[in-house]
């Protein structure tokens, strides 16, 4: 019975290395992540190690974090140039967030080369920025940047459908989200909003509001960065006046 049982457990074990072996290849999930943190110790530090930023060359010029070389993930086999010459270097990739896969996909390529010490920075460009990290800022960066609003009567519509198809968040402090706000709103301040971007579907459409409009236009701005589609922006100062129901 024991050896049978191992006969068993050798066939199995042959079963899964064979599957293996046949599967397409496709990009790893478990590169090691680093946290902001860790790399802000490391520019300090001056550590040896090559920052890549695979976002566009557009996104690129607009700003980015001091040090990195710009390998946009389509354009990497004509400058596949600029990686280190040592397969054993560190790399770290980053772009748009955590929702964004270009980090991934570009380190896929560079392990394709034959680079094993590959690490990726998941909270990317937006939250650096948002911690007031260093960056290189170009001409265009702060430009001033269009909204799309969406008045109370329509954003009133929309929450009694109850549709699902919407995130509305409130870019205020706590405290003020706790004296009132719109109903079915949640609360992820400005300061940090970048940190949430988990939280966020980029499948939905995605409403800010703030009192005035300031701290609003400032997530508002930081959604485009990270690559959401459907942004919208609300007042929570129109709302009152029009006589909306504020929730506590």
């Amino acid at each position: 019975m024991k050896k049978k049982m191992k006969r068993i457990q050798i066939g199995a074990a042959f079963i899964l290395l064979v599957a293996a072996l046949l599967l397409p290849e496709k990009a790893r999930a478990d590169y090691p992540v680093m946290s902001t943190e860790a790399l802000q110790s490391m520019t300090k530090q001056k550590k040896d190690f090559l920052l890549v930023d695979t976002r566009s060359k557009e996104e690129y010029q607009e700003a980015h974090i001091s040090g990195a070389v710009n390998i946009p993930e389509k354009q990497f086999e004509e400058l596949e140039s600029l990686l280190p010459k040592k397969k054993d270097a560190l790399i770290v990739f980053y772009c748009n967030g955590v929702k964004c896969g270009k980090s991934k996909r570009t380190a896929k390529m560079a392990e394709a080369l034959g680079y094993v010490n590959l690490a990726v920075y998941s909270d990317g460009f937006p939250v650096w920025e948002e911690r007031n990290l260093p960056i290189v800022p170009g001409p265009e960066y702060g430009r001033k940047i269009e909204t799309t609003m969406i008045r109370s009567a329509e954003l009133k519509a929309l929450i009694d459908a109850k549709a699902g198809d919407y995130v509305l968040v409130d870019v205020r402090e706590p405290s003020e989200f706790s004296e009132g706000r719109i109903p079915s709103a949640v609360n992820y301040p400005a300061e940090t909003f970048a940190t949430k971007q988990e939280a966020l579907p980029k499948e939905k459409k995605i409403i800010v509001y703030c009192n005035t409009g300031s701290r609003s236009y400032l997530a508002y701005r930081k959604l485009m960065k990270m690559d959401y589609k459907n942004i919208n922006q609300a007042l929570f100062a129109e709302w009152k006046e029009a006589g909306m129901q504020v929730e506590k």
